[in-house]
């Protein structure tokens, strides 16, 4: 559904997309992760011709997106990340006015637009004006608009953005039942971690223009973050010496902020019984222990020392022992 072969944006001097080959099955729902300013909603855009690329080849759903532009956009489905439908105009017939856009006739627009309603819950504010709507019955009514034409692709920059928890969790569902219902192939950017890995099979992780990695989230964590031991001691010579001891376990790397130390490894639940035997065999005095499951965020701090949420450096005055 989805390929693309070096494919880059410029703007001015700035590479805001610098060479990435994509590819994305029929049917798959996958999730495009990185910080703010890493080439995301470019790469949508560029995807769903509403930009052209500066080099490189995209064909979506099998056709060009430079050449065959008319084309594309009647096989995709695209929600941005604002509102798109009239403030004062009623849901319903923002739809069918969407629907009449895509060619469908006045009945099939029609009948498309009450499907959606029923499907999506919004019977209720169907013939209310959108400015009356909440945040997330706007988004539910975005997506119908999305999906009017029945597009074989959808892409969804961000759509959970400023939605309160109970709508972002409404809205998840309506994912995974328009992909289990529809065979619709999905690919949505998005800033909440639990969302992406959640709802996607697979996770591609963009920064600075550039595809850094592309797996599973289960595969992504197991090999770019590995479990957490957070070991709090009860003194700084106690947290010297478990600094040094934590360093030798096999494929730890050991972050030190003050007397607490931050250890990723693999399998860090069976370790924790016998590195704190070593521990106390040692004279040191552990005042608290967890552990805890990496995160995407783990992953991405791990592959480029920024968080995925903030876009942040890691802190300077950090001590990185075993790295």
């Amino acid at each position: 559904m989805i390929e693309t072969h070096e494919l880059t944006r410029h703007f001015k001097d700035v590479r805001a997309v610098d060479g990435i080959d994509l590819r994305v099955a029929e049917g798959e729902l996958v999730a495009l992760l990185g910080p703010n300013g890493a080439g995301k909603s470019t790469t949508l855009r560029m995807l769903t011709t509403l930009i052209p690329p500066t080099s490189g080849t995209a064909r979506v759903a099998g056709f060009d997106v430079t050449r065959q532009q008319r084309q594309v956009r009647q096989h995709i489905g695209y929600i941005g990340q604002g509102n798109g439908a009239a403030h004062s105009q009623r849901g319903r017939d923002e739809l069918i006015s969407q629907g009449r856009a895509y060619g469908l006739t006045v009945r099939a627009a029609r009948a498309r637009a009450a499907e959606l309603i029923d499907s999506l819950g919004l019977g209720e504010v169907a013939d209310r004006t959108v400015s009356t709507l909440s945040g997330g019955q706007r988004r539910r009514l975005d997506i119908a608009m999305g999906l009017i034409h029945a597009p074989r692709l959808l892409f969804l920059d961000e759509p959970s953005t400023g939605l309160d928890p109970q709508n972002r969790a409404n809205l998840q569902e309506h994912i995974v039942a328009l992909r289990r219902e529809h065979g619709t192939t999905i690919l949505l950017t998005t800033h909440y971690l639990d969302e992406a890995d959640s709802l996607a099979e697979r996770v591609i992780v963009v920064d600075h223009g550039r595809i850094v990695a592309d797996d599973t989230p289960d595969r992504l964590k197991a090999v770019h973050a590995g479990d957490r031991v957070v070991l709090t001691l009860a003194t700084g010579a106690d947290a010297d010496r478990a600094a040094a001891l934590s360093a030798r376990v096999p494929a730890a790397t050991v972050t030190r902020g003050g007397r607490t130390l931050h250890i990723a490894v693999p399998g860090a639940p069976a370790l924790v019984p016998g590195l704190l035997a070593d521990l106390r065999a040692d004279g040191v005095t552990v005042a608290a222990v967890e552990v805890s499951r990496p995160t995407l965020d783990d992953v991405f701090l791990n592959l480029t020392g920024r968080s995925l949420r903030e876009g942040a450096p890691v802190a300077a005055d950090l001590d990185l022992v075993g790295a």
